[in-house]
Protein backbone atom coordinates (compact mmCIF):
# COMPACT_ATOMS: atom_id res chain seq x y z
CA UNK A 1 0.00 0.00 0.00
CA UNK A 2 1.27 3.60 -0.64
CA UNK A 3 1.64 5.71 2.43
CA UNK A 4 0.46 8.91 1.41
CA UNK A 5 2.84 9.85 -1.72
CA UNK A 6 3.01 13.38 -3.16
CA UNK A 7 -0.42 14.44 -3.74
CA UNK A 8 -2.47 12.85 -0.93
CA UNK A 9 0.22 14.07 1.35
CA UNK A 10 -0.15 17.90 -0.10
CA UNK A 11 -3.96 17.52 0.30
CA UNK A 12 -3.75 16.11 3.92
CA UNK A 13 -1.43 19.53 4.63
CA UNK A 14 -3.90 21.85 3.81
CA UNK A 15 -7.36 20.43 4.31
CA UNK A 16 -7.12 17.50 7.08
CA UNK A 17 -4.45 18.74 10.02
CA UNK A 18 -7.83 20.17 11.74
CA UNK A 19 -7.39 17.13 14.09
CA UNK A 20 -3.65 17.90 15.14
CA UNK A 21 -4.15 21.57 15.29
CA UNK A 22 -7.29 21.06 17.69
CA UNK A 23 -5.17 18.93 19.70
CA UNK A 24 -1.91 21.03 19.79
CA UNK A 25 -2.99 23.68 22.98
CA UNK A 26 -4.11 20.75 25.05
CA UNK A 27 -1.35 18.29 24.95
CA UNK A 28 0.73 21.39 25.49
CA UNK A 29 -1.09 21.86 28.52
CA UNK A 30 -0.56 18.42 29.42
CA UNK A 31 3.51 18.54 29.32
CA UNK A 32 3.83 21.89 30.71
CA UNK A 33 1.42 20.71 34.16
CA UNK A 34 3.67 17.57 33.75
CA UNK A 35 6.77 19.78 34.36
CA UNK A 36 7.78 18.74 30.56
CA UNK A 37 8.93 22.27 28.96
CA UNK A 38 11.97 21.72 26.59
CA UNK A 39 12.70 18.62 26.54
CA UNK A 40 13.45 16.39 23.56
CA UNK A 41 10.28 14.45 22.48
CA UNK A 42 9.65 12.04 19.79
CA UNK A 43 6.83 11.66 17.56
CA UNK A 44 5.66 8.73 15.30
CA UNK A 45 4.35 9.48 12.51
CA UNK A 46 4.59 13.12 12.53
CA UNK A 47 3.02 13.48 9.00
CA UNK A 48 3.59 16.82 7.56
CA UNK A 49 5.20 18.04 10.88
CA UNK A 50 1.77 20.49 11.65
CA UNK A 51 2.46 19.10 15.59
CA UNK A 52 6.38 19.35 15.35
CA UNK A 53 5.96 23.32 14.22
CA UNK A 54 3.55 23.50 17.83
CA UNK A 55 6.23 22.04 19.68
CA UNK A 56 9.06 23.53 18.05
CA UNK A 57 7.88 27.19 18.68
CA UNK A 58 6.76 26.36 22.65
CA UNK A 59 10.55 25.79 22.58
CA UNK A 60 10.68 21.40 22.45
CA UNK A 61 13.66 19.45 20.06
CA UNK A 62 11.73 17.31 18.42
CA UNK A 63 12.72 13.95 16.19
CA UNK A 64 9.84 13.00 13.71
CA UNK A 65 8.76 9.68 12.81
CA UNK A 66 7.12 9.32 9.37
CA UNK A 67 6.64 5.97 6.84
CA UNK A 68 5.95 8.48 4.04
CA UNK A 69 8.73 10.24 2.26
CA UNK A 70 6.87 13.07 0.93
CA UNK A 71 5.18 13.69 4.68
CA UNK A 72 8.39 14.29 5.56
CA UNK A 73 9.51 16.35 2.76
CA UNK A 74 6.76 19.11 3.64
CA UNK A 75 7.76 18.63 7.61
CA UNK A 76 10.95 19.34 6.75
CA UNK A 77 10.19 22.53 5.13
CA UNK A 78 7.67 23.27 7.81
CA UNK A 79 10.46 22.84 10.87
CA UNK A 80 13.81 23.46 8.96
CA UNK A 81 15.41 22.61 12.74
CA UNK A 82 13.63 19.48 13.63
CA UNK A 83 14.86 15.83 12.84
CA UNK A 84 13.16 13.73 10.67
CA UNK A 85 13.44 9.87 9.67
CA UNK A 86 11.66 8.43 7.39
CA UNK A 87 11.03 5.23 9.21
CA UNK A 88 8.20 2.72 9.75
CA UNK A 89 6.92 2.97 13.63
CA UNK A 90 7.52 -0.37 14.21
CA UNK A 91 11.31 -0.25 13.33
CA UNK A 92 11.98 2.95 15.89
CA UNK A 93 13.89 2.28 18.85
CA UNK A 94 13.53 5.82 20.75
CA UNK A 95 16.16 7.56 22.48
CA UNK A 96 16.24 8.49 26.02
CA UNK A 97 13.21 11.00 26.55
CA UNK A 98 10.52 12.84 28.27
CA UNK A 99 7.79 12.23 26.18
CA UNK A 100 6.68 10.46 23.18
CA UNK A 101 3.51 11.01 20.81
CA UNK A 102 1.76 9.59 17.91
CA UNK A 103 -1.69 11.82 17.07
CA UNK A 104 -3.95 10.77 14.16
CA UNK A 105 -4.69 6.61 14.70
CA UNK A 106 -1.28 6.17 13.53
CA UNK A 107 -0.46 2.42 15.27
CA UNK A 108 -4.39 1.20 13.16
CA UNK A 109 -2.52 1.95 9.97
CA UNK A 110 -1.07 -1.22 7.71
CA UNK A 111 1.23 0.33 5.49
CA UNK A 112 4.01 -1.96 7.16
CA UNK A 113 2.41 -4.94 6.87
CA UNK A 114 4.18 -6.55 10.12
CA UNK A 115 1.87 -3.92 11.93
CA UNK A 116 -0.38 -6.68 14.82
CA UNK A 117 -1.30 -5.94 18.46
CA UNK A 118 1.83 -8.02 19.29
CA UNK A 119 4.23 -5.65 17.43
CA UNK A 120 2.56 -2.84 18.80
CA UNK A 121 3.44 -4.04 22.28
CA UNK A 122 7.15 -4.54 21.20
CA UNK A 123 6.91 -0.78 20.13
CA UNK A 124 5.37 0.10 23.32
CA UNK A 125 7.92 -1.78 25.57
CA UNK A 126 10.40 0.34 23.59
CA UNK A 127 8.99 3.34 24.17
CA UNK A 128 8.59 2.50 28.39
CA UNK A 129 12.01 1.97 28.53
CA UNK A 130 12.80 5.16 26.72
CA UNK A 131 11.29 7.20 28.59
CA UNK A 132 12.60 8.82 31.80
CA UNK A 133 10.87 9.35 35.32
CA UNK A 134 7.63 11.11 35.16
CA UNK A 135 7.56 11.22 31.37
CA UNK A 136 4.51 10.54 29.36
CA UNK A 137 3.36 8.83 26.01
CA UNK A 138 0.23 10.45 24.34
CA UNK A 139 -1.50 8.59 21.66
CA UNK A 140 -5.11 8.04 19.77
CA UNK A 141 -6.19 4.75 18.62
CA UNK A 142 -9.09 3.77 16.56
CA UNK A 143 -12.00 1.19 17.91
CA UNK A 144 -14.53 -0.96 16.18
CA UNK A 145 -16.83 1.77 16.79
CA UNK A 146 -14.85 4.22 14.64
CA UNK A 147 -17.47 4.03 11.57
CA UNK A 148 -21.02 2.78 12.51
CA UNK A 149 -21.92 2.15 9.32
CA UNK A 150 -20.42 -0.38 6.70
CA UNK A 151 -19.87 1.56 3.37
CA UNK A 152 -19.65 5.41 3.09
CA UNK A 153 -18.34 7.72 0.48
CA UNK A 154 -17.29 11.33 0.93
CA UNK A 155 -15.38 13.73 -1.20
CA UNK A 156 -13.50 17.47 -0.77
CA UNK A 157 -12.12 19.82 -2.80
CA UNK A 158 -10.29 22.84 -2.78
CA UNK A 159 -8.65 25.25 -5.48
CA UNK A 160 -6.23 23.17 -7.15
CA UNK A 161 -7.25 19.53 -5.85
CA UNK A 162 -9.75 17.51 -5.26
CA UNK A 163 -10.34 13.77 -3.67
CA UNK A 164 -13.26 10.79 -3.29
CA UNK A 165 -13.05 8.39 -0.74
CA UNK A 166 -14.39 5.16 -0.26
CA UNK A 167 -14.72 3.80 2.97
CA UNK A 168 -15.69 0.48 3.88
CA UNK A 169 -15.83 -0.81 7.61
CA UNK A 170 -15.71 -4.59 8.50
CA UNK A 171 -16.80 -5.19 11.93
CA UNK A 172 -16.32 -8.84 11.73
CA UNK A 173 -12.65 -8.10 10.88
CA UNK A 174 -12.51 -5.21 12.91
CA UNK A 175 -11.10 -3.01 10.06
CA UNK A 176 -11.23 -0.09 8.28
CA UNK A 177 -10.58 0.37 4.66
CA UNK A 178 -10.25 3.53 2.26
CA UNK A 179 -9.86 3.47 -1.05
CA UNK A 180 -8.98 7.04 -2.28
CA UNK A 181 -8.62 8.72 -5.42
CA UNK A 182 -6.68 11.97 -5.65
CA UNK A 183 -6.62 14.54 -8.45
CA UNK A 184 -4.26 17.74 -8.40
CA UNK A 185 -3.81 20.20 -11.16
CA UNK A 186 -0.15 20.23 -12.58
CA UNK A 187 -0.15 23.17 -14.86
CA UNK A 188 -2.77 23.05 -17.59
CA UNK A 189 -3.10 19.17 -16.30
CA UNK A 190 -5.04 17.11 -13.58
CA UNK A 191 -2.98 14.11 -12.53
CA UNK A 192 -4.95 11.46 -10.92
CA UNK A 193 -3.44 9.58 -8.30
CA UNK A 194 -5.04 6.12 -6.17
CA UNK A 195 -3.81 4.68 -2.76
CA UNK A 196 -5.97 2.14 -0.46
CA UNK A 197 -5.06 2.24 3.33
CA UNK A 198 -6.10 -0.10 5.20
CA UNK A 199 -6.51 0.20 9.19
CA UNK A 200 -6.42 -2.47 11.83
CA UNK A 201 -9.36 -1.08 14.22
CA UNK A 202 -8.16 -2.42 18.33
CA UNK A 203 -10.68 -2.01 21.53
CA UNK A 204 -9.45 0.49 23.81
CA UNK A 205 -9.95 -2.25 26.80
CA UNK A 206 -7.57 -4.44 24.70
CA UNK A 207 -4.67 -0.99 24.53
CA UNK A 208 -5.20 -0.15 28.41
CA UNK A 209 -4.57 -3.57 29.27
CA UNK A 210 -1.44 -3.94 27.33
CA UNK A 211 -0.18 -0.33 28.44
CA UNK A 212 -0.58 -1.48 32.31
CA UNK A 213 1.07 -4.63 31.45
CA UNK A 214 4.06 -3.13 30.53
CA UNK A 215 4.02 -0.93 33.68
CA UNK A 216 2.29 2.65 32.27
CA UNK A 217 -0.06 4.01 34.48
CA UNK A 218 -2.82 4.94 32.15
CA UNK A 219 -5.61 7.47 31.98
Amino acid sequence: MHAYADDLAYIHDVEFGGFTRGSAPWILDILHQSGITDELLVDLGCGSGIWARELADAGYKVLEIDISPAMIKIAQQRVPDGEFRVESFLKHNPPPCQAVTSLGEVFNYQFDKRNTLKAISHLFRRVYAALRPGGLFIFDVADPGRNHSSLRQRHWKGSDWAILVKIEHDAQGRSLTRRIVTFRKVGQLCRRHEETHRLQLYKGTEVVSMLREIGFRVR
